[in-house]
């Protein structure tokens, strides 16, 4: 039996509330967890919270919380992003916080062991520190004093810390990403650090701070004078989530992760810090390292300083727009691994064409026309074609059986997991192929024509091929939108003989929908939304 899936997402950085960035890792996780588990296989999604470091330090006391009163502030802020996952219908297994008292003992575990190993080494250091990017530059790297990622003023440092030989691994982290041992991708981001690595020479990685300039972190077991860098504390979740320290056949199971999931911002951080990290100690590399993009307002970067920021509580509490709503739009308007431009206006654009108009049309007609022709009740399969439709709708009528017949197949290679996959714009775009033959076969075959002419077996046909082809577009659809797959899939009156989440992937082809099942139209899905 194959090891379960083990999918990360990063654990979200928890000085401010949850935005649409982090709502984009959690979905598209959320659909590789629900799609594999359709498939058969067994899957652990672990998300979580990154809650040390000099921000969180500011922002509890902007928030009104006195020093030394970390732990309570991020007590706040925590419940924001769990609702927020709640409402988005993300299932993950694992929530993994660094305050957890696991984790801190994986930490100090995993440092000892490099400290006893000597890989860790205490000099003095002087460069720069940027407070928002948790990142030291050397002064090379920002000659005028200015983050070169965040493009902010970085904070002049001459201090003692510890170090970790990270340039000592070097040449061997190229070696496992040529070799494919450790995936990188899309390419764009594999390029983008083998060129990095190839022509810049590792400097080692400061894993500390003192406590005299930052008290709120874990302590270093070597010496309790200093915290860890919050971000080798962050990175160590991956493998303290899952027993690493303490439950060692629970991490045999699940290690290596087969994917981390994040923001191509922080690439270097797990295409580099990570497996070097990990190297040192004798432990596998994650299997892949996948950078998305960003979704950005009119070109920018979202951030709180430009007022850009996408709130999904905003979309779905105010706005009531359903969540699947949310979910389709940021996986269907830009392949995975790109950057996206958000706008409200778009999202509703896409929201009445795509799930008001289509999708939503659809369903409502067929099911309004199956109860208005046959009582709502699914008749014996008459086939596909029929000489009374013409050429034309009999066409189209062989076209969406052979497309929805092939569609789980076909979408199944679309969410491959290696290479540059998964592409989840190709996979809806798969099955939003089926909905346009749909509606454009109901105009064309005008089953009111037929009804004039009491010719029940043409209708049945016509019947048939939409309700069988709306039971495949439920199926296929229950990864990506959940909440809308089981609304169509109770519609069509299949919610009393089988559930979705229980059906495999293979079941989901023509025939679906069982006949003698008596439809149960509702309210429209996805009623049409204003501007």
């Amino acid at each position: 039996m194959p090891k379960k899936y083990y999918i990360t997402t990063p654990i979200f950085y928890v000085n401010a509330s949850p935005h649409i960035g982090h709502a984009y890792t959690q979905i598209a996780c959320d659909v590789i967890s629900r799609f594999l588990k359709q498939q058969g296989r067994g899957v652990y999604f672990m998300t979580g919270t990154d809650e040390h470091g000099e921000k969180i330090e500011k922002a509890t006391i902007q928030a009104g919380f006195k020093a030394g009163e970390e732990k309570k502030f991020v007590d706040t802020i925590i419940p924001k992003f769990k609702d927020l996952w709640v409402k988005l219908n993300i299932e993950y297994d694992s929530f993994i916080r660094t305050t957890d008292q696991a984790h801190i003992n994986t930490v100090r575990a995993f440092l000892d062991a490099l400290y006893k190993k000597g890989d860790i080494y205490k000099k003095e250091y002087k460069g720069w520190f940027c407070t928002p990017c948790e990142m030291f530059w050397a002064d090379f790297q920002a000659p005028d004093g200015i983050c070169p990622d965040c493009k902010r003023p970085a904070e002049k440092l001459n201090e003692e810390n510890y170090f970790f030989r990270m340039s000592d691994y070097q040449a061997k982290l190229i070696n496992l990403i040529e070799s494919g041992e450790l995936t990188v991708a899309p390419a764009i981001r594999r390029n983008e650090v083998t060129s990095f690595l190839k022509n810049n020479k590792l400097q080692d990685l400061c894993i500390s701070r003192p406590k005299s300039r930052l008290s709120w972190g874990i302590e270093l077991p070597f010496d309790t004078n200093f915290v860890a860098y919050v971000w080798v504390d962050a990175l160590i979740n991956y493998i303290s989530g899952i027993g690493y320290s303490d439950d060692k056949n629970k991490f045999e199971d699940l290690w290596p992760a087969d994917v981390h999931m994040i923001g191509k911002d922080i690439i270097r951080h797990h295409a580099i810090y990570w497996p070097i990290m990990l190297m040192a100690l004798g432990i596998k590399p994650p299997k892949k390292v996948f950078a998305h993009g960003w979704w950005v307002v009119e070109g920018d970067k979202m951030s709180k300083s430009k007022g850009n920021v996408v709130d999904p509580n905003y979309l779905i509490d105010e706005r009531k727009l359903p969540v699947d709503a949310l979910r389709y739009f940021v996986l269907s308007q830009v392949q995975f691994g790109w950057d996206g431009n958000f706008s409200e206006e778009l999202f509703i654009d896409t929201y009445n064409s795509d799930l008001a108009n289509d999708l939503g049309n659809l369903l409502n007609r067929s099911l309004t026309m199956q109860e208005k022709y046959f009582q709502g009740v699914i008749q014996n399969d008459p086939g596909f074609i029929d000489e009374a439709l013409g050429d034309e709708a009999n066409a189209i009528g062989r076209c969406i059986h052979d497309a929805a017949d092939k569609a789980a197949e076909e979408i199944s290679g679309k969410m491959s997991l290696d290479g540059d996959g998964p592409d989840f714009k190709a996979a809806l775009g798969r099955i939003w192929e089926i909905i346009g033959k749909c509606n454009k076969y109901i105009e064309v075959s005008a089953p009111w024509k037929h009804a004039k002419e009491n010719n029940l077996k043409a209708i049945s046909v016509i019947m048939n091929n939409l309700m069988q082809a709306l039971g495949v577009v439920a199926g296929c659809l229950y990864s990506f939108m959940p909440y809308t797959a089981e609304g169509i899939w109770s519609q069509l009156g299949m919610s009393r003989k089988n559930t979705l989440k229980n059906m495999g992937y293979g079941s989901i082809k023509w025939g679906i929908v069982s006949p003698g099942t008596k439809v149960e139209k509702s309210a429209p899905l996805f009623p049409r939304q204003t501007k």
